[in-house]
């Protein structure tokens, strides 16, 4: 039986990998940490799962309109607009069964096979797995160490562009790394992007996860909205990872094609999911809140427990809810010569599961440190004392 070629483009979310090493070792017996998958293990708010179940009483069951309920295109609107200054109608908005279709759906209707796409590395593997699969160039470009995290490569990044490139994704408050742009660099990819007439899609999934400052967005930028689709999904403030909701946000005349290719990939996002995400963005907000000062204190933790091992060290992001660190001395202490060496040693010495920089991209020439990806928001404080506590202790033996 002969499948598609275009399935041999096709990548994966390679944290779920990680996750069945982990699953495998646990089924020993093993107790495990996981600090590999980035799903959330605290309860969506009450006042959304009520609507939900109202919404499913009322019998709003059925199709509804492929671009989302009026409702909830215009609530969204007016929150995602109100949080970024911009001038949004209903007319903006699709909404998607989570954050990733929108992906998947600005690939398909922006790029043609043999365009070039410039994509973040380390990053989401989700971005070059659909240029390639949908016949584009994936071409990567880096993040540089800095005294406070990870900065883009600007340089680089210019150097990549060629007649044949049709967009940048662009990935601020970055999954894996934990990165925010400063208002300078994202002003320097907003001024590549007009000068060479790229598309952006703004990856804004972290947007309203941060613990101290203010968001901001490449779309708010003069001479950026009209180019840009943002990404935002449910799945990370209201904890709703599971519902899949999310939607995108581009200018009218892309958001109808965006509408088209709804009707013809899901029909529709559930119905009454909707309903429940509705109230998300209209009702009670101390749910969110609770949600993202109990993060908060995941993340100091974690950052505390990591920077206490011998060898190695991470910079406190100001969002997400990733660390990042620099595991280059531990590794050489362990007498271990690779990630997945250290990784697999580390799960089975101390039941503590992360993935490392190689399931975000393709190392890039010049790479000369290792790095780990820990998420932290799956759980509690007392997990990641004593399972960071146990990696401690294997490191310094």
């Amino acid at each position: 039986m002969a499948f598609a070629e275009r399935l041999t483009r096709l990548g994966t979310e390679t944290a779920f990998a990680v996750s069945a090493a982990a699953a495998a070792w646990g089924a020993q017996g093993h107790q495990i940490y996981p600090f590999h998958l980035g799903d959330i293990d605290l309860a969506t708010p009450g006042n959304i799962v009520e609507a939900m179940n109202r919404a499913i009483a009322d019998g709003k069951t059925g199709y509804c309109p492929g671009p989302g309920i009026p409702e909830l295109r215009a609530a969204l609107a007016e929150d995602i607009g109100g949080h970024r200054d911009l001038a949004l109608t209903p007319d903006h908005i699709t909404v998607q069964p989570g954050g990733k279709p929108v992906i998947t759906k600005f690939i398909q209707a922006l790029m043609n096979p043999g365009d070039e796409v410039l994509y973040p590395n380390p990053g989401y593997p989700i971005y070059e797995s659909q240029i390639e699969y949908f016949g584009g160039v994936a071409k990567a470009y880096r993040y540089l160490p800095t005294e406070s995290g990870f900065a883009i490569d600007l340089e680089q990044v210019e150097s990549l562009i060629t007649p044949r490139t049709r967009a940048i994704i662009y990935n601020d408050l970055q999954n894996p790394i934990g990165a925010e742009s400063t208002p300078a660099e994202r002003e320097a990819v907003a001024e590549l992007a007009q000068r060479h007439d790229l598309w952006v899609l703004s990856d804004e999934a972290y947007f309203e996860m941060r613990y101290s400052g203010t968001s901001h967005s490449i779309a708010s930028l003069p001479g950026m909205a009209e180019r840009t689709v943002i990404l935002y999904t449910f799945s990370k403030k209201f904890a709703m990872t599971g519902w899949r909701l999310g939607c995108a946000v581009a200018p009218p005349e892309l958001s109808a094609v965006f509408g088209k290719l709804n009707t013809n990939n899901e029909s529709c996002t559930t119905h009454f999911v909707q309903w429940g995400g509705l109230e998300g963005i209209r009702g009670d907000q101390s749910g969110p809140l609770a949600i993202r000062t109990e993060l908060q204190a995941r993340r100091d933790a974690c950052a505390a427990a990591l920077n206490a091992i011998p060898g190695v060290s991470v910079a406190v992001p100001n969002a997400t809810f990733y660390l990042f660190p620099d595991v280059t001395e531990a590794m050489a202490a362990k007498g271990l010569a690779s990630l997945p060496e250290f990784a697999e040693a580390a799960l089975h010495a101390t039941g503590v599961s992360f993935c490392t920089r190689l399931h975000f991209g393709r190392p890039q020439p010049g790479e000369d440190r290792f790095y780990a990806r820990f998420a932290y928001s799956g759980l509690p404080v007392s997990a990641i004392n004593e399972g960071l506590g146990l990696l401690k202790e294997w490191v310094e033996a």
